[in-house]
């Protein structure tokens, strides 16, 4: 299962090795201090930052890390091939829903990796118990195995604009989306990617508690854009949103893998 619930987890947190993944656009948060001040017991701090690749030439993106990387990052926070991993933030379930999308690509069983629906905000709201101390993870040895298909590069986007062999979703605002906004990185044009579509991640996901919308709810949005199958592809700003996206379609339609476009708008839209 995609999503498991607050009362879930309460139940099951001896039982499953649990990731803290929070991390802001905005620079005024910071997701590490957040966690050493409270988290949910046994977690773990997962740095999107720090275990994504950074390119040089684009150091506001979140490229996927290389394998060996990801092993070693697994390896080190503990967590085990046959885990049962559930994923939380309390960054409106962005960076958790993009940490999920990390684990399927690098080859997790899908029914071993779950995130947690409402996040952090839905646990507090809860008054479920929360620690500041620190969890000590026992080293393992983890092996991944990529599933390329489930990015897609530039090159594959421009050839898709005269191809149109899939639809592409934009996770961003409408006004950054139609370009009436300047974009937040710098160096990055307003606009979006030819014959794309624009479904802003914050329409998915319930603001009272961070909670996805019902599957009745995300159908309709969807079908509102013309998705109906499996060939669609998700892209953003820097391919964190997109991943949300992903998960939201995931829970309405249950063949389809989540696609991203890793790349998305900070590499598209570069000056």
């Amino acid at each position: 299962m995609t999503l498991v619930s607050t009362e879930w987890l309460n139940d099951n947190l001896s039982k499953v090795k649990i990731l803290d993944a929070s991390w802001h656009l905005s620079t005024d948060r910071n997701g590490f201090k957040e966690y050493q001040k409270q988290h949910i017991e046994n977690a773990i701090f997962f740095d999107l930052d720090k275990y994504s690749n950074q390119r040089k030439d684009l150091p506001h993106n979140h490229f996927l890390p290389e394998k060996k990387e990801w092993e070693a990052t697994l390896s080190k926070s503990g967590i085990s091939n046959n885990d049962r991993v559930i994923i939380y933030d309390n960054s409106d379930l962005i960076s958790s829903c993009r940490c999920w999308f990390q684990f399927i690509y690098f080859g997790h069983p899908l029914n071993l990796i779950s995130i947690l629906n409402g996040g952090f905000k839905k646990w507090k709201l809860e008054n479920r118990k929360v620690t500041n101390r620190e969890t000590k993870a026992i080293p393992t040895k983890y092996l991944a195995k990529e599933n390329i298909h489930l990015v897609k590069n530039k090159f594959k986007i421009d050839e898709n604009i005269k191809k149109k062999e899939f639809a592409l979703i934009d996770a961003r605002s409408k006004s950054r989306f139609l370009g009436l906004v300047p974009e937040p990185r710098p160096n990055v044009r307003s606009g979006s990617i030819e014959n794309s579509k624009c479904l802003p991640f914050s329409e998915c996901i319930n603001p009272k508690d961070n909670t996805f919308l019902n599957k009745k709810n995300l159908e309709e949005k969807f079908k509102s854009l013309g998705i109906v199958n499996n060939k669609v592809v998700f892209t953003c700003g820097s391919s964190v949103t997109a991943s949300v996206l992903g998960v939201a379609y995931s829970l309405i339609n249950n063949t389809y893998m989540p696609t991203i476009y890793v790349g998305s708008w900070s590499e598209y839209g570069k000056k």
